[in-house]
């Protein structure tokens, strides 16, 4: 017999029935995953016996494929920093499609405040500004960059909390703005050559490290502080949210605040990384980020999810995309597998909804 203890008001509680924390079924389908991508390289015959995660030719000094890890975890780390401020929003109820197109803004503007006089020995050919402009310390490009994002994220939340417009089209209508800055500001060229502390600040794994780091911290705001009770209390039911005396407008508008700053610190890691910046940069970034965000459980609704969820559904992502690459599928099919899996998650979205109701 099921072990059962009583609960208010005679209720009972059935610890058979308590079901698994989320986040383990997002890391079970993640190891899933790599099975399957494991047994077609083992089993395909034009893989020959390739493995997917593990070293088969004595390459590396561990067991793994250490390119491979790092390639998966680099090409989903700055989409991932986005996730971070797209999952808070979500849990708001609430969407962000400006994001991508912030992202090329921002670092069109930072890109600006962060060039070098001299590129070998000669004045910047790339030069947007004066030289009063030039090899400035790497904290002023930074600076302007994240001020951007938050004047943008104060605007997309004003728009939602006090104009009562709905979030998809105020950040739709953003995500036009920010792609004619990003175009606007260079006549459409690019500005390149940035001063070596700028570049350090995507070198190597630190996009990895920018990634984790901001993921522990906001984990800890989301789960221990009043900023994440009053995040998820909106989300559950905006209206008791504001009886019970929580600033509804105010703390949507600072939400939206904090996810276009994320989304302008990616772009600033995103220019120093490539050590350029383009206004086509973060194409298709924020339909990802959100991806990322829904397949690591945070529900559409709102009210419901966490960033580990997130980290996880970025790993996910990761895994998936380097592996239609390592079974040398098509990009138009990827593209098209990419965007069945986002469906399927939103499908199990609303059968987890229906479920729990």
């Amino acid at each position: 017999m099921a072990d059962k203890s009583q609960g208010t008001g005679g209720l009972t509680f059935d610890k058979s029935k308590r079901s698994w924390p989320n986040e383990l079924n997002i890391l079970l389908a993640l190891v899933i995953i790599i099975v399957i991508f494991e047994i077609i390289g083992q089993t395909a015959p034009y893989m020959r016996g390739q493995s997917f995660l593990f070293d088969t030719r004595d390459r590396f000094d561990s067991i793994f494929n250490e390119a491979r890890l790092q390639i998966i975890i680099l090409q989903v780390a700055i989409i991932g920093i986005i996730a971070l401020g797209v999952t808070q929003v979500i849990i708001t109820a609430g969407i962000d499609l400006s994001s991508g197109p912030l992202v090329a803004a921002t670092a069109m503007i930072a890109m600006s405040f962060a060039q070098t006089e001299l590129v070998n020995s000669n004045p910047n050919p790339k030069a947007i500004f004066g030289v009063w402009a030039m090899d400035l310390p790497v904290i002023i490009p930074v600076v302007i960059g994240i001020t951007f994002g938050a004047f943008i994220g104060a605007i997309n939340g004003t728009f939602i909390a006090f104009f009562r417009i709905p979030p998809f089209i105020a950040t739709l209508g953003m995500f036009l703005i920010c792609r004619g800055i990003a175009l606007w500001w260079s006549n459409g060229q690019p500005v390149s050559f940035p001063t070596d502390s700028y570049k350090f600040i995507g070198s190597g794994m630190m996009p990895v490290v920018w990634f984790l780091s901001l993921a522990v911290v906001f984990h800890i705001i989301m789960r221990y502080t009043v900023y994440g009770k009053h995040t998820y209390a909106i989300g559950s039911n905006e209206e008791a949210a504001r009886m019970s005396g929580i600033n509804v407008k105010r703390h949507k508008v600072l939400v939206y605040m904090i996810a276009a700053m994320l989304a302008a610190f990616a772009g600033v890691v995103l220019s120093s990384k490539g050590a350029t910046a383009q206004a086509g940069m973060g194409e298709f970034y924020e339909l990802f980020a959100i991806a990322m965000a829904v397949i690591g459980g945070i529900s559409l609704t709102g009210g419901r999810g966490s960033i580990i969820g997130t980290v996880l559904g970025a790993m996910v992502i990761g895994v998936i995309r380097s592996g239609f690459t390592y079974v040398k599928l098509d990009g138009s099919y990827q593209l098209v597998a990419m965007g069945a899996i986002i469906i399927a998650a939103v499908v199990l979205d609303q059968y987890r909804q229906r479920n729990r109701a």
